[in-house]
């Protein structure tokens, strides 16, 4: 299969969709790689790395768009780039539908198979290519807040992990998933007070003995959410209700309640946010106020660390690739896991949660691919 990789061009996104050592397990199953020039620069990966990987070099996205059969990527396609989509062309990258309408209509329009990382599971029902980014994010989380917390970035003032006789910060993480878990464990290693809200028992319990008391779990109601946001410096969003938009658990008519000049970091802004006051930022200008609050909404968090991400993606998302490569279409339809992640099919909308997000039709792959 020829298998195509273009630059990003999402604001201050520097990962890579195929790594040189990715694009060379394409090539030795005997694909035909094609990536676009300096698509590797972000994570210091030039064109000799790839051509010395069995990949070809193009001059432009738009070459790589209408040469490739399969288009792999990180972020959602930008509008320049699902206008190049064609029927039947395979894209495989995170595409975050739920929220973006826009995206969905070009994706729908362009008659593409659309295949979203975000919604491949695993057999243990995981969610295995988000999860890497998650991980990735959850401590980035941290990063984030420390700084918004400094007097110097507009914050209160706050050292997370305090200092001997100084209280730390307290942190609160909504979702014990991937990224609040691992947003809890870099909080917790700083020395942050730290107390985790899920509506999980089971997940509550697993938290519980992972972590050996040194963060608290609180199960999710409206009272707890209240009480724990209303005490807290610093409240991490790490809410995901697969391929839909997140529950918005943070109404603006608590932050007047808050800490002045606490910090929202609102992990879950690729599929809508689950703060009211969020809406997504860039890395360049990624805090803004509202209320007296911190808000913090970097869309594509783990481009900031492209190096570690795409090497971390790129682990993850190699053996299905390969398999679309290898066996195209067949692959979804054989493959549950794969099947999970097809959102888009030939202008239809195939997945459920996406399609009722965005008042769609929805079309089960049965139907759709008939």
């Amino acid at each position: 299969m020829k298998v195509g990789v273009p630059k990003e061009i999402k604001a201050h996104e520097y990962r890579v969709g195929l790594t040189p050592g990715a694009a060379r397990e394409y090539v030795a199953a005997g694909h035909r790689v094609m990536i676009e020039t300096n698509a590797g620069a972000g994570i210091g990966a030039t064109d000799g790395d790839y051509r010395n990987a069995g990949a070809t070099i193009l001059t432009s996205a738009a070459e790589v768009f209408a040469s490739s059969e399969m288009i792999v990527k990180v972020k959602e396609p930008q509008p320049a780039e699902w206008s190049q989509l064609r029927e039947d062309q395979i894209l495989f990258t995170y595409l975050h539908l739920a929220p973006d309408p826009e995206q969905a209509a070009g994706l729908l329009k362009s008659g593409c198979i659309a295949i979203a990382y975000e919604t491949v599971t695993d057999a243990h029902g995981g969610l295995p290519l988000l999860a890497p980014m998650s991980e990735v994010a959850g401590r980035l989380s941290i990063e984030a807040a420390g700084s918004a917390l400094k007097r110097s970035t507009g914050g209160r003032g706050l050292l997370i992990g305090g200092v001997p006789g100084v209280q730390p910060a307290r942190i609160v993480v909504i979702g014990g998933g991937v990224v609040g878990t691992h947003a809890a464990r870099m909080a917790a290693g700083l020395g942050a007070e730290v107390t985790i809200i899920d509506r999980s028992i089971i997940r509550l319990r697993e938290l519980d003995e992972l972590f050996e008391g040194r963060v608290r779990t609180r199960f999710s109601t409206i009272e707890s959410v209240e009480e724990e946001v209303f005490a807290a410096d610093v409240v991490i969003g790490a809410v995901l209700v697969p391929g839909a938009s997140a529950p918005k658990l943070v109404r603006r008519s608590m932050l007047s309640s808050m800490r002045k000049r606490a910090v929202l970091v609102d992990v879950a802004i690729d599929q809508g946010g689950c703060f009211e006051t969020s809406r997504p930022t860039t890395h360049a200008d990624p805090t803004y106020e509202v209320d007296g609050i911190i808000h913090y909404c970097v869309a594509n968090m783990p481009g900031a660390v492209p190096l570690t991400s795409s090497q971390a993606l790129n682990n993850a998302t190699l053996p299905f690739g390969l398999a679309l490569a290898n066996k195209g279409f067949s692959a979804v339809l054989e493959n549950p896991h794969l099947r999970a992640g097809l959102n888009v099919h030939r202008g239809r909308l195939t997945y459920k949660a996406v399609a009722e997000s965005l008042g769609l039709p929805f079309s089960p792959i049965e139907q759709a691919a008939a």
